[in-house]
């Protein structure tokens, strides 16, 4: 007899092998429709996986995080299988799933055109129309090699023939296409109805640019048509928020091919940055930290010591002179630590708290550069603590409070909370791992937090807590981090003299809060989708005569308002042109300016200004003063 056991904690018994669609099938015809998939214990089978043993089995629906990776899974080579019948002369190669959805890459004379998408498509839904069923077969390595180069698939064979000659391969067929995989898929194409074919890129072999450029094509899946088209409408909401496209409008940089990945702040984008920076810098100042600066090029020696020479050479900028190598720093870490070591440290002087806004470079490849999300040159708001493992948590627990306060003054308050507790290949001692882990733990705890462990996900120095934010649109970002280090101060040669008289090893703890600053930013011209909040936005307000007869009037406006703050000079744009008033509106409009005053004889004659707020809302004529009180009232509120 077969005992299987359910979630649900209950047994069925079968009177030998059985496979997982028979026992949804068991359970009910329901279940055995839904059923895309099987998962014993942590494995996740295909619905025709045969169980030979007591086995506890969950049954994988769409609605399963599981079941949506099958689909997409499976949507790929359903991509593939259309592909190959609209071009047989294409090549597949290989197709896995990522976030959202899945791609494929092609070999093929000529590039694939958006008709072309449209075509395969139409092709994809007539082949779940037919539900076909999915087989698996096991064929030994070189038989499947020899299957593929019959096929005229070479970079399929190539794929394969990189396994071990001893391990056997899996494929997967559906109709007249069969692929190598390790599955598992869903029982039948009449499972994937929901899904969009979505660009074309390029992609190189193997990801080595010396290989051939193949035609990658990206699509989404999903389990249901409602979800499909909400990630299409935030796809579609995403592109009006691009940061690049505003970046544009709003006049606020770009990006040029004298500099690649590195930004040319215009005047309007470098005061946006400004207000970031020294907020952050209030931050620092408020919360017991030093601000430090560290030089931009570093000896070699010092990277050997870190081993960035050895395993990160090639993702830094390198330079000499005077036949001594340098580098470009990539990370603020080590400056800090040389900072540290000027003078004797004492357990009195911990926790000791450095700051800095450190420009940092890092030779990403060109095409993983993103606008101002992904550059080569960034700023971080980078922070280094050093401490005794007694002070973890109280630093931690500081921490997560201040990033909460942070995050929400710039409009975020959905935090994603994640402890990424210690890998097999580590450094440190368990001891020094259960005192840092479980000090990351219990400071979440105390900040009431509700969090995630990823097991193994750690650095191999030590432990982290992870702090992803969501944005008015569902993306998340990953900006914030605090990380647990045993390592680098060991190999620097940091130390303190502890309450014994002996020297000891601080522990480092690596913080930043909203990460590269070019980032963030980017994240905030997308969450705001430009309408930055009055305290950030460039031009706080615009000041418009309708006639020449007020502008002298707006003059005297212009001036008192720049004025009226003594700790927050407001950011006044003044519009004297001799252009019709509703083109005024309208272009600063476009601007997404918090506020625009407007000023005729009336409000001339009254002291008076017309004010609009941002959204086309007429709050109607008002003294300057009660302006002022309503423009500063927004600034303190951050809203």
């Amino acid at each position: 007899m077969i005992h299987i056991t359910l979630p649900d904690g209950s047994q069925r018994e079968y009177p030998g092998p059985v496979t997982v669609a028979e026992v949804a099938a068991s359970i009910g015809s329901g279940l055995a429709k839904a059923a895309v998939a099987g998962k014993i214990g942590d494995t996740v089978v295909d619905t025709s996986f045969q169980i030979t043993q007591d086995s506890a089995l969950s049954i994988v629906t769409a609605k399963d995080a599981d079941g949506l990776e099958v689909i997409r899974h499976s949507t790929a080579h359903l991509l593939a299988y259309a592909v190959k019948e609209l071009f047989p002369d294409a090549q597949v190669t290989i197709g896995p799933v990522i976030e959202n959805g899945f791609f494929y890459d092609f070999s093929y004379k000529r590039p694939f055109t958006p008709e072309d998408l449209v075509a395969i498509e139409k092709r994809m839904t007539e082949l779940v129309a037919k539900d076909e069923l999915v087989v698996r077969r096991v064929l030994p390595r070189d038989e499947a090699v020899a299957y593929f180069k019959g096929l005229g698939e070479h970079y399929k064979a190539e794929v394969i023939a990189s396994i071990p000659s001893s391990e056997d391969v899996s494929l997967y067929r559906e109709g007249n296409f069969e692929d190598l995989c390790r599955g598992p898929h869903v029982p039948s194409t009449g499972k994937l109805k929901f899904f969009k074919l979505m660009k074309v890129a390029g992609a190189y072999w193997r990801g080595d640019h010396r290989n051939e450029m193949l035609q990658r094509i990206y699509g989404t899946a999903w389990a249901t048509k409602d979800e499909l088209q909400q990630y299409l409408s935030m796809l579609e909401e995403a592109e009006k928020r691009d940061h690049r496209k505003l970046g544009r409008e709003l006049d606020l940089f770009h990006i040029d091919e004298h500099a690649p990945g590195t930004v040319f702040w215009h005047p309007k984008g470098w005061t946006l940055w400004q207000e970031v920076e020294q907020y952050m810098r209030r931050v620092y100042q408020t919360n017991g930290y030093q601000e430090v600066k560290g030089p931009q090029i570093l000896d070699r020696t010092l990277w050997e010591k870190t081993g960035h020479w050895d395993k990160y050479r090639e993702n830094m900028f390198t330079t000499d002179s005077e036949k001594r190598d340098y580098a470009l720093k990539p990370m603020n870490c080590p400056g800090h630590i040389l900072i540290f070591n000027q003078g004797i440290k004492s357990y009195r002087d911990l926790p000791l708290r450095y700051g800095e806004f450190g420009q940092c470079h890092r030779n990403e490849p060109t095409g993983g550069l993103h606008g101002i999300m992904r550059v080569r040159g960034f700023t971080q708001d980078d922070g280094h603590i050093f401490c005794t493992e007694a002070q973890i948590q109280a630093e931690v627990l500081a921490f997560t409070k201040l990033l909460q306060k942070v995050y929400a003054d710039f409009g975020f308050t959905d935090i994603i909370y994640k402890v990424a507790t210690r890998p097999e290949a580590r450094i440190g001692t368990d001891a020094s791992w259960d005192t840092a882990e479980k000090a990351l733990i219990e400071s979440l705890q105390a900040s009431g937090c509700v969090y995630e462990i990823t097991p193994g996900e750690g650095a191999f120095y030590g432990p982290k807590i992870e702090y992803t934010l969501k944005d008015a649109i569902g993306r998340q970002w990953q900006c914030g981090t605090i990380q647990v280090d045993f390592s680098m101060p060991e190999r620097l040669g940091a130390e303190y003299v502890g309450e014994d008289g002996a020297r000891h090893r601080p522990v480092m703890l690596h913080r930043a809060i909203v990460g590269s600053l070019e980032r963030f930013i980017g994240i905030l011209i997308e969450q705001h989708a430009g309408a930055l909040p009055t305290w950030l936005a460039p031009v706080q307000v615009a000041v418009l005569n309708i006639t020449d007869g007020q502008a002298d009037y707006c003059r005297e406006i212009a001036a008192k308002l720049e004025k009226a703050l003594p700790h927050h000079p407001l950011r006044v744009l003044l519009d004297l042109r001799n252009e019709k008033i509703t083109y005024k509106i309208r272009e600063h409009s476009m601007q997404k300016l918090p506020f625009i005053l407007v000023a005729g004889d009336k409000e001339r004659a009254a002291g008076a200004v017309a004010v609009r707020a941002r959204g086309n809302k007429d709050l109607g004529v008002m003294s300057l003063d009660a302006f002022i009180e309503l423009i500063s009232q927004a600034i303190a509120a951050k809203a």
